[in-house]
Protein backbone atom coordinates (compact mmCIF):
# COMPACT_ATOMS: atom_id res chain seq x y z
CA UNK A 1 0.00 0.00 0.00
CA UNK A 2 2.72 2.19 0.75
CA UNK A 3 4.68 1.44 -2.52
CA UNK A 4 1.27 1.97 -4.19
CA UNK A 5 1.09 5.52 -2.47
CA UNK A 6 4.40 6.89 -3.27
CA UNK A 7 4.20 5.89 -7.06
CA UNK A 8 0.76 7.73 -6.46
CA UNK A 9 3.21 11.28 -5.89
CA UNK A 10 5.96 10.69 -7.65
CA UNK A 11 5.10 9.55 -10.62
CA UNK A 12 3.03 12.32 -11.60
CA UNK A 13 5.98 14.27 -10.12
CA UNK A 14 8.41 12.56 -12.84
CA UNK A 15 6.32 13.06 -15.81
CA UNK A 16 5.80 16.79 -14.43
CA UNK A 17 9.69 17.43 -15.09
CA UNK A 18 9.95 15.57 -18.18
CA UNK A 19 7.59 18.76 -19.55
CA UNK A 20 9.31 21.01 -18.00
CA UNK A 21 12.67 19.87 -19.35
CA UNK A 22 11.10 18.98 -23.12
CA UNK A 23 9.58 22.51 -22.81
CA UNK A 24 12.25 24.53 -21.83
CA UNK A 25 15.14 23.43 -24.00
CA UNK A 26 16.34 27.01 -25.24
CA UNK A 27 20.00 27.75 -24.12
CA UNK A 28 20.55 30.34 -21.89
CA UNK A 29 23.79 31.70 -20.39
CA UNK A 30 25.55 31.51 -17.22
CA UNK A 31 27.62 33.89 -16.16
CA UNK A 32 30.03 33.41 -13.21
CA UNK A 33 31.66 36.72 -14.09
CA UNK A 34 30.36 39.56 -11.66
CA UNK A 35 31.62 42.47 -13.31
CA UNK A 36 31.73 42.09 -16.71
CA UNK A 37 28.10 42.19 -17.98
CA UNK A 38 28.44 42.15 -21.86
CA UNK A 39 31.82 39.91 -22.08
CA UNK A 40 31.84 37.91 -19.00
CA UNK A 41 35.13 35.54 -19.45
CA UNK A 42 33.39 32.77 -17.12
CA UNK A 43 30.02 31.92 -18.75
CA UNK A 44 28.32 28.92 -19.91
CA UNK A 45 25.17 28.24 -22.59
CA UNK A 46 23.06 25.36 -20.96
CA UNK A 47 19.34 24.61 -21.25
CA UNK A 48 17.25 26.63 -19.04
CA UNK A 49 15.70 23.41 -17.76
CA UNK A 50 18.90 22.16 -16.68
CA UNK A 51 19.51 25.62 -14.73
CA UNK A 52 16.21 25.34 -12.67
CA UNK A 53 16.21 21.77 -11.64
CA UNK A 54 20.01 22.22 -10.40
CA UNK A 55 18.51 25.06 -8.21
CA UNK A 56 15.81 23.08 -6.89
CA UNK A 57 18.38 20.24 -6.26
CA UNK A 58 20.84 23.04 -4.32
CA UNK A 59 17.41 24.09 -2.59
CA UNK A 60 16.71 20.72 -1.68
CA UNK A 61 20.01 19.99 -0.15
CA UNK A 62 20.81 23.01 1.73
CA UNK A 63 17.42 22.50 3.39
CA UNK A 64 17.96 19.26 4.46
CA UNK A 65 21.34 19.68 5.93
CA UNK A 66 19.73 22.62 7.59
CA UNK A 67 17.45 20.12 8.96
CA UNK A 68 19.59 17.23 10.11
CA UNK A 69 21.71 20.08 11.88
CA UNK A 70 18.27 21.67 13.54
CA UNK A 71 17.94 17.92 14.55
CA UNK A 72 20.92 17.42 16.56
CA UNK A 73 19.85 17.83 19.97
CA UNK A 74 17.32 15.30 19.21
CA UNK A 75 19.33 12.90 18.13
CA UNK A 76 21.61 13.69 20.91
CA UNK A 77 19.06 13.33 23.28
CA UNK A 78 17.62 10.38 21.95
CA UNK A 79 21.46 8.56 22.03
CA UNK A 80 21.70 9.21 25.20
CA UNK A 81 18.18 7.84 26.10
CA UNK A 82 18.94 4.58 24.22
CA UNK A 83 22.53 3.95 26.24
CA UNK A 84 20.29 4.52 29.85
CA UNK A 85 17.91 1.78 28.56
CA UNK A 86 21.10 -0.26 27.42
CA UNK A 87 22.33 0.40 31.08
CA UNK A 88 18.96 -0.11 32.60
CA UNK A 89 18.24 -3.39 30.65
CA UNK A 90 21.45 -4.59 31.55
CA UNK A 91 21.31 -4.00 35.81
CA UNK A 92 17.58 -5.45 35.65
CA UNK A 93 18.91 -8.75 33.80
CA UNK A 94 22.45 -8.90 36.45
CA UNK A 95 19.54 -8.54 39.60
CA UNK A 96 17.16 -10.95 37.88
CA UNK A 97 19.55 -13.63 37.57
CA UNK A 98 21.14 -12.49 40.90
CA UNK A 99 17.24 -13.94 42.48
CA UNK A 100 16.37 -17.52 42.65
CA UNK A 101 13.48 -18.09 40.83
CA UNK A 102 11.33 -19.42 43.48
CA UNK A 103 11.86 -15.50 45.17
CA UNK A 104 10.12 -13.37 42.40
CA UNK A 105 6.73 -13.91 43.09
CA UNK A 106 7.03 -13.27 46.39
CA UNK A 107 9.72 -10.06 44.98
CA UNK A 108 6.79 -8.88 42.94
CA UNK A 109 3.52 -8.78 45.46
CA UNK A 110 1.15 -8.86 42.32
CA UNK A 111 2.19 -5.39 41.41
CA UNK A 112 3.42 -4.99 38.00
Amino acid sequence: MKTFFKALVLVPIALLIVLFSVANRAPVRISLDPFSRDLPTMSYEVPLFIVVLAAIFVGVLVGGLASWLAQGKHRKAARRSRREVETLRSETQALRSAVPDSALPALTDGRN
